[in-house]
């Protein structure tokens, strides 16, 4: 029979050999993202533009420009968001929590469509400012809701609440976008594109980037005890308010930041924990940084996948991510109603 210590070091050993194979494939996309798109190019050219920087070149221009910081918001979107769904599927011990699906996203939306209507001159830091009060405000209505009744929060209401409140902020920002003739700044956010992306954003949102991250990983032995129940977590002595409120933060700023480059995607959250926890099993010390990882993978794929499909016309990633995300999102469905039954 195995022992714990075997059983540990092997977990390590798998998790290692994901992670190197997903930094290693993260690697290989992200240098194909930035070498092919409507005008191909080699990844030579690629690589001089980065390394070898010549102002007077075409394609480099382009891939300094446009392409590189493009895959570099992919990166730090998909990472975001795939933490923020690992850290929300643990503490609520909900398998269907993530960003998008809660309302956050939609609620963090909803804010940026308030600030192009009546904050016309705002900066990009208010902006982002913005998007995370209103991604707190959806998680409070959500909550609000989900615990109204004798039952109580479960995680069926709690995504029902989610997606009532997901499609509430998104008809209000529909509306602040016909009556304040949005249509097209909106847009750009609603698309689910990183196309648009700049250094002088990235940037501003790196530092918020990291720190959240980093504050994952640290909370992260104190998830895995919170997944196995509120009561176990508190005899272990772990303080499950703070535990919540801090992981709550960290929610709310990656979702913030993830909304403001790219917009309300979703499922990138829902997806990746439930793949990386087939590879690196249950605790969330494994879990959330080969989600960071995978998720970064799969939303530069999802990009790069979308400009190959129909060149030279692009299809968002928010398209992809629903297409491969709504019947993922069904099977997970039945499959609690079965356990519950």
């Amino acid at each position: 029979m195995t022992n714990k210590p075997q059983q540990k070091r092997r977990g390590a050993i798998k998790f290692t050999m994901y992670m190197v194979v997903g930094l290693g494939l993260t690697v290989l996309i992200s240098a194909a993202s930035i070498s092919f798109g409507a005008a191909d190019m080699r990844l030579a050219t690629a690589w001089e533009a980065i390394f070898r920087f010549d102002p007077t070149l075409t394609e480099h221009q382009i891939i300094q420009t446009l392409r590189l910081p493009r895959t570099v918001a992919d990166l730090i979107v998909g990472c975001s968001l795939a933490v923020c769904g690992a850290i929300m599927q643990g503490t609520t011990r909900n398998p269907l929590a993530d960003s998008g699906l809660m309302g956050i996203s939609s609620g963090a939306a909803f804010a940026i469509a308030c600030c192009l209507a009546f904050m016309p001159g705002y900066s990009y830091g208010q902006m982002m400012l913005l998007a995370c009060l209103g991604a707190a405000l959806a998680t409070g209505i959500t909550y609000f809701v989900a615990s109204l009744g004798k039952r109580g929060m479960t995680p069926q209401r709690l995504v029902l609440a989610g997606l009532s409140i997901s499609m509430l902020f998104g008809a209000l920002s529909q509306y602040l976008a016909i009556n304040y003739n949005l249509g097209r700044a909106l847009a750009f956010w609603t698309s689910g594109s990183t196309a648009g992306a700049k250094w002088e954003e990235l940037l501003i949102i790196s530092p918020l980037f990291v720190s959240g991250v980093l504050l994952a990983l640290a909370l992260s032995p104190s998830v895995t005890l919170l997944s196995l129940g509120d009561e176990v977590a508190s005899g272990l002595g772990i303080r499950s308010g703070l535990v919540k409120g801090l992981s709550t933060i960290v929610v709310l700023v990656l979702t913030g930041l993830a909304v403001v480059v790219v917009g309300p995607i979703g499922f990138v959250g829902l997806i990746t924990p439930h793949m990386v926890r087939y590879m690196v099993g249950v605790d969330y010390r494994y879990i959330i940084p080969a989600a960071a990882i995978y998720g970064a993978l799969l939303t530069v794929s999802a990009d790069l996948a979308g400009r190959l499909i129909n060149k030279p016309f692009e299809t968002p990633i928010g398209i992809i991510f629903s297409i491969i995300g709504v019947p993922y999102f069904l099977f997970l469905a039945r499959r609690q109603r079965r356990e519950f039954e």
